[in-house]
């Protein structure tokens, strides 16, 4: 019997729920730094499973950026702010779908999420509790550009990742649907560096 990874039993002691059974039963985690700097790719994106039904935990680690870029917290979509996800597992929240309607990613389809409306204009991330919203408000996790080194225009408040990063994780993805083909849904967890 393998020993729940670290990552995993910081989850479970945050309360939410850690996939252990099964092969390629994904637990994608984001994990939020403690710098709070817009516009880069500082933040990770992590993905937790076995390959096969009592193997070893495998870790993949990615750099990522779970916050906006500064041009959309400049010149928000919409009246009431920015979109900033909000920590917590949002379980089943997400499937495969067109991002922009031009490539597969994981979209924000299933569940509603959290996120906070950072509404000022200027380039700090402002996650005010009064600012909280719940819906269905299109925070994907896709990719930047392929030769990306900063965030832009990238993210309006989705969970994103360079490129060649973006689909190892997808890859994962369709490892996932392949070993279970009903398992359409995949939960997305994001949690604070701790």
């Amino acid at each position: 019997m393998s020993l729940l990874p670290p990552l995993l039993a910081q989850v479970e002691k945050l309360g939410f729920k850690a996939f252990t059974k099964g092969a390629y039963n994904l637990n994608i985690i984001g994990i939020r730094s403690k710098q709070r700097v817009a516009n880069e790719f500082d933040d990770l994106m992590c993905c937790v499973y076995r390959e096969s039904k009592d193997g070893p935990f495998i870790a993949k680690y990615w750099p990522c950026t779970t916050d906006p870029g500064t041009y959309w917290l400049e010149n928000p979509m919409r009246v009431d702010g920015t979109a900033i996800m909000a920590p917590g597992q949002y379980r089943g929240a997400y499937r495969l779908d067109l991002h922009a309607g031009k490539y597969e990613a994981l979209c924000q389809r299933e569940a509603p999420i959290k996120v906070f409306r950072d509404s000022n204009r200027d380039e700090i991330l402002d996650m005010e509790p009064d600012s909280l919203a719940e819906g269905f408000f299109g925070c994907n996790i896709h990719k930047a550009g392929k030769h990306s080194t900063q965030v832009n225009k990238w993210s309006a408040g989705c969970q994103v990742l360079r490129e060649g990063d973006f689909y190892e994780l997808m890859a994962l993805v369709y490892k996932q649907i392949e070993h279970h083909p009903t398992w359409t849904k995949f939960t997305y967890t994001l949690i604070e560096e701790w």
